[in-house]
């Protein structure tokens, strides 16, 4: 929420600025201005972008997407022989290789990832501009693309890429800018610059992270039993999952490898298709919302804006609205408006969530703080277990440090915490054991302690799998 793909979209045509104007250089060097809201003349300017959900057409070839839009259907460039003999000189020179003949559909995520670029490359671009270009990426898959980056700007081509994660800013940057609260509050060389400097620039303040004491779990608190649920690439098969009292259980993987159905499971928005699923050894009413709440499983959806919250609902509405049935909000079959804004003016000021009031309309509201309307709901009412799904994705250091501190704190008061993140600091400073999830499937989970990122990353590659899978 801090501009920073706001401004990106502007340097590429698809916002108009309020103020102020593009400059690009020219042929002999000179800036001049860029036409405003135009991604056809950012092309031609030579600015390439490659967004963090792709924009590839799937049932094409690798080949086919790189061509599509670069000229008229006559144009000799578009021919195919010629087309592939400059690309494949691309690939040499860039060290992005794909098979070009193959169908997108059938091309990893890092394959992607690398089509889009050359796409970019293909164009002529001198400018290129990735935004979030490891969110999903495995990190040997990342560590390959901070490479190819630096070869690419080695050749001459300049490289904006947008990230909230500090490692790989520090790691992989010559310069870094930092925005916050749509301005720009700091430009400077990134060896100027350290974790803690940058954390600061972010938010504004100092800030401290929340540290994961060692803890004793105790009995087994929910349990998944050879559970299937969903169809294609985002199913589940066979899951196997035990959360103890007092544990954070981190599952990682690669988005869009089963995590999303088994986060709609444990909310009860999908039915399991097979295997059984039982909180504190009693089976449980999988595929009702209301009878998850009931028995005391709480969720902080990886959506927050679709997911979390009504947007047309006020602050005070949202934060009661998954009790409103109970008798604490209702007198004789009427809702206790007094007692629903006592209530948001008790959360406003115990979470520090930034707004008017219990009446502000919660879509107005920043990223962090609708995740505060969402973390008050869900562990205020200290649930038994906390399905957090993505819990920091967007956020900046400041409230990413509060949604660990909570987290952690419902551990501390004996909760079982599920953590599915595609962040491997995130998992690795908060879990307790953790599990890979890939293609539907969850291998055994292991104390963090033995585990390190090289070994996670590469099963969630699919290697090293098999010999883990429960």
């Amino acid at each position: 929420g801090a501009g920073k793909t706001t401004l990106m979209n502007i340097l590429f045509g698809h916002y108009v600025a309020d103020e102020g104007e593009v400059r690009v250089a020219g042929p002999d060097g000179t800036l001049v201005p860029l036409e405003p809201g135009s991604p056809h003349a950012a092309l031609e300017a030579g600015i390439g972008m490659v967004h963090q959900h792709f924009a590839l057409a799937e049932n094409l070839t690798a080949l086919e997407n790189i061509l599509l839009g670069t000229g008229s259907l006559f144009s000799p460039r578009r021919a195919p022989a010629g087309a592939r003999v400059e690309l494949e000189a691309l690939m040499r020179r860039s060290g992005l290789v794909v098979d070009l003949d193959t169908r997108v559909s059938r091309l990893s995520v890092g394959e992607k990832q690398r089509v889009e670029i050359l796409k970019a490359l293909y164009r002529k671009a001198r400018v290129l501009v990735l935004d979030e270009p490891t969110a999903v990426l495995t990190p040997q898959e990342s560590e390959q693309l901070f490479a190819t980056l630096k070869a690419l700007a080695a050749q001459g081509l300049a490289i904006i890429f947008i990230s909230h994660k500090l490692a790989e800013v520090l790691s992989a940057s010559d310069r870094v800018a930092v925005l916050r609260h749509g301005r720009s509050v700091a430009d400077l060389p990134t060896g100027d610059c350290d974790r803690q400097k940058l954390a600061e620039l972010m938010v504004g303040h100092a800030v401290t992270q929340s540290l994961r004491e060692p803890g004793k779990p105790g009995a087994i608190l929910l349990s998944l039993a050879r559970v299937s649920a969903g169809s294609g690439r985002d199913a589940i098969r066979d899951v196997d999952l035990d959360l103890r009292v007092g544990e954070i259980l981190g599952i990682a993987g690669v988005s869009g490898n089963g995590q999303g159905t088994l986060a709609r499971l444990l909310s009860g928005l999908v039915e399991p298709e097979a295997g059984h699923l039982a909180l504190d050894g009693a089976a449980l009413e999988a595929g009702d919302p209301g009878a998850m709440i009931s028995s005391g499983i709480a969720r902080i959806p990886e959506d927050r804006h679709r997911d979390g919250i009504v947007g047309a609902m006020s602050v005070a509405e949202n934060l009661v609205i998954e009790e409103i049935r109970s008798s604490r909000y209702q007198r004789f079959g009427f809702l206790d408006f007094s007692a629903i804004a006592d209530r948001a003016r008790e959360a406003i000021a115990a979470h520090d969530i930034r707004c008017p009031g219990g009446d502000a309309v919660s879509r107005l509201l920043s990223g962090g703080n609708i995740q505060k309307i969402v973390l008050a709901r869900t562990l205020d009412a200290h649930p038994r277990v906390v399905l957090a799904a993505q819990p920091s994705r967007g956020l900046d250091i400041g409230a990413t440090g509060e949604v660990h501190r909570r987290l952690l704190d419902a551990r501390g008061r004996g909760a079982g915490v599920i953590l599915i993140s595609e962040d491997l600091d995130e998992l690795f400073a908060l879990a307790d054991r953790i599990s890979v999830i890939h293609r539907g499937r969850l291998s055994q989970p292991l104390p963090a302690e033995v585990l390190d990122r090289a070994r996670v990353g590469l099963m969630m590659a699919g290697h090293d799998h098999e010999e883990t899978a429960a």
